[in-house]
């Protein structure tokens, strides 16, 4: 697409864009009467309208039927029993995910699933105690890993292989990654990283690095945090083992709110996967004989541990329903257009280290501005426009095409034009 800096064209964008409708089912932050213009998804997803409505019926719900809304249906409150609470976004997460539905389940936090799962995939051997990631990911993922390892009675100095940007590059190159595997796979146990980082907005070739993992007969993993509801997934067919992800960020279930987890498929039948198992992924049909000896669920939810939370699953739910039902192509083709106008706009103002190919990032894009970039973030905040600062001069800005708009786009564009050449 050939763009113009002119809000007409940016308004012309908007009027033809097929997923206009959906803004208006979020809440939109307002400061003195006027609304933000929030580029802050990859952070904190807005709150959909729908929420407070879930929320609404299953407090309901606790009021009128207390415990026995674990069991009990009333149709009058559109309840279905929480015992199956965690099977209502299934159909959601598994287009999201490129998965069936017997392969992922909301449960947990992203670190608690992340610990759960290298448990289960994570095998060491004398020879193969490896694993391969990338250097600088999301910081509780290298706590998760260090903590992991040493637990393990391993030193992470000597189990870690950390790939890392070339000199002067900010990004990685596939290349580089795939090499590493090469190189290392007679000694990997394990390759985990992001699926997009959090930091440079890259999008990693996932497909690629599982198809070279598998060829060296290592399992491979990736947090989803950054690329769930943000780009295409396709984790059963690529043969993914698993990942996990938070679902605050561009699936907008709330701060904090319940993440989930992906296990293939492959291994659901496998007697010799350990697990750190808690009750609610014990076979539900016979959870309550309380017995010794753990049975777990079909697929993914035998990896369930606590009771879910179900308010916060309500509201999951409720938030999951939007972005299937706008599909993940359709939202895709908007990200990709969105970032590739704020990349037109302001590219030959600062240097954005996120790939410039509209293929190889999620919806963000990341300023460098060296001289007075904290200065210039404030000032935007100052004016309605909320995006991320990264320390130590990196402005994340992440237009999300579930809510977000290209007139959005050329006020953020023109903004900066004006802030960044005053003086």
């Amino acid at each position: 697409m050939n763009f113009i800096n002119d809000r007409d064209f940016a308004r012309q964008l908007d009027q033809t864009d097929p997923l206009r409708s959906y803004r208006a089912q979020f809440h939109i932050p307002h400061r003195n009467g006027q609304p933000l213009i929030y580029f802050c998804g990859n952070s904190l997803g807005l709150q959909p309208k729908a929420a407070r409505t879930a929320l609404d019926r299953e407090l309901a719900v606790w009021q009128n039927l207390a415990v026995e809304g674990w069991f009990e249906q009333d149709n009058a409150l559109q309840h279905e029993p929480w015992l199956a609470i965690h099977e209502r976004s299934k159909p959601a997460l598994a287009h999201i995910t490129g998965s069936r539905e017997t392969e992922v389940c909301a449960m947990n936090n992203l670190t608690v699933n992340m610990h759960l799962l290298l448990t289960s995939f994570y095998h060491p051997t004398q020879n193969r105690s490896k694993i391969l990631t990338i250097s600088g990911d999301f910081p509780s993922d290298q706590y998760a890993l260090e903590t992991h390892i040493r637990s393990r009675g391993l030193d992470p100095a000597h189990v870690l292989v950390e790939v890392s940007p070339r000199a002067g590059e900010e990004t990685w190159q596939m290349v580089d990654l795939l090499a590493a595997i090469e190189r290392h796979g007679d000694e990997l146990a394990l390759v985990l990283l992001s699926g997009v980082h959090y930091y440079t907005g890259q999008l990693f070739d996932m497909a690629a690095i599982a198809r070279l993992a598998q060829q060296h007969n290592v399992p491979v993993g990736f947090d989803l945090a950054h690329a769930v509801g943000n780009v295409p997934l396709h984790l059963h067919d690529w043969g993914v083992d698993f990942a996990f992800w938070c679902s605050y960020k561009y699936l907008n279930s709330g701060p904090g709110g319940v993440a989930g987890l992906f296990v293939h498929e492959k291994h659901h039948s496998r007697n010799d996967v350990p697990r750190l198992a808690g009750w609610w992924g014990y076979d539900q049909a016979r959870r309550f004989e309380m017995t010794k000896g753990f049975v777990p669920m079909p697929g993914a939810d035998g990896w369930q541990v606590s009771t879910p939370t179900v308010l916060a699953m309500a509201v999951h739910n409720a938030a999951v329903q939007l972005t299937a039902g706008a599909s993940i192509p359709t939202l895709r083709l908007k990200s990709e257009r969105l970032t590739a106008y704020l990349h037109f706009l302001v590219s030959d103002l600062v240097n954005i280290i996120t790939p410039g190919d509209p293929g190889q990032r999620g919806c963000q894009l990341s300023l460098l501005i060296p001289a007075n970039g904290k200065t210039v973030f404030t000032q935007l905040t100052e004016e309605g426009i909320i995006g991320d600062w990264r320390e130590p001069n990196c402005i994340r800005l992440a237009p999300a095409p579930l809510y977000n708009t290209f007139d959005e786009v050329w006020q953020v564009g023109n903004a900066l034009r004006r802030l960044l050449t005053i003086g």
